[in-house]
């Protein structure tokens, strides 16, 4: 009876093993997604022209992605997912009651990678693993800072905001960064707001200030205000970027 008994929970184990590992490579299988849409899609799918961004089936599905009805991608069987790992908190610098940017834990952000450009304030980014209330693609409009317009639909191209894009695009784009928070998670518009920091520690949304391509915006409060308005008044003094005499 032991021997039976035993043999008998051996297979179980066995098949319930086999079963899980067939889910997980099931949930695994690479499908795309856009940087807009709402859908995941096949490899070529037409819908892929504009942006094609990959992400396993499993996490599309878990971020309410839908199957294309066009390219009919796969789609999960019952109880093909399974449980996911634990998701990283958010790291919020108002909670952590930060002074200064500098002062930011980089281990404790969120890891994303910036794969387009809007412009000089708003990057599109890639979440692994995101955090509850935020989806594996975001589109990050930067807290505490505002930069000519380049891209605004109702207002022209403004002084200095083709050389702020450029100055974010070069130093974002196909970076790995860091996400951290602040009071506010979205803007009016849906947009995540967070600050972004760089792999050696530095808060581009400081470094954009400093640095003269941008202003410091404090219509809504944030927790790093002040820092950022001295950084506004230093480049004010120095001449940088678009305080300078012939920008």
């Amino acid at each position: 009876m032991i021997r039976k008994f035993s043999s008998f929970t051996l297979a179980l184990c066995l098949f319930l093993s086999v079963s899980a590992v067939c889910r997980g490579a099931e949930a695994d299988l690479m499908v795309y997604v856009t940087n807009t849409g709402e859908r995941y899609h096949r490899e070529g799918c037409s819908s892929l022209r504009r942006s094609r961004i990959p992400i396993s089936l499993g996490e599309a599905v878990r971020s309410g992605y839908g199957p294309c009805s066009i390219c009919k991608p796969p789609s999960l069987s019952e109880n093909a997912l399974i449980p996911e790992e634990p998701r990283p908190p958010l790291y919020r610098v108002n909670v952590a009651e930060l002074a200064l940017s500098a002062e930011a834990e980089l281990p404790r952000m969120v890891p994303a990678e910036v794969i387009d450009h809007v412009d000089g304030d708003t990057v599109r980014v890639r979440i692994q693993n995101a955090p509850d209330q935020v989806g594996p693609v975001e589109t990050i409009r930067l807290i505490g800072v505002d930069t000519p317009e380049t891209v605004h639909p109702s207002k022209p191209v403004e002084r200095f905001g083709k050389e702020a894009s450029n100055f974010t695009r070069e130093g974002l784009l196909g970076k790995s960064v860091y996400l951290a928070f602040d009071w506010d998670l979205r803007d009016r518009y849906g947009r995540l707001l967070a600050y972004i920091y760089t792999g050696d520690g530095r808060c581009f949304n400081a470094f954009l200030i400093r640095e003269g391509y941008g202003f410091a915006y404090t219509r809504f409060p944030f927790q790093f205000m002040e820092e950022f308005r001295t950084l506004e008044r230093q480049a004010r003094d120095e001449k940088r970027g678009l305080w300078g005499d012939n920008s």
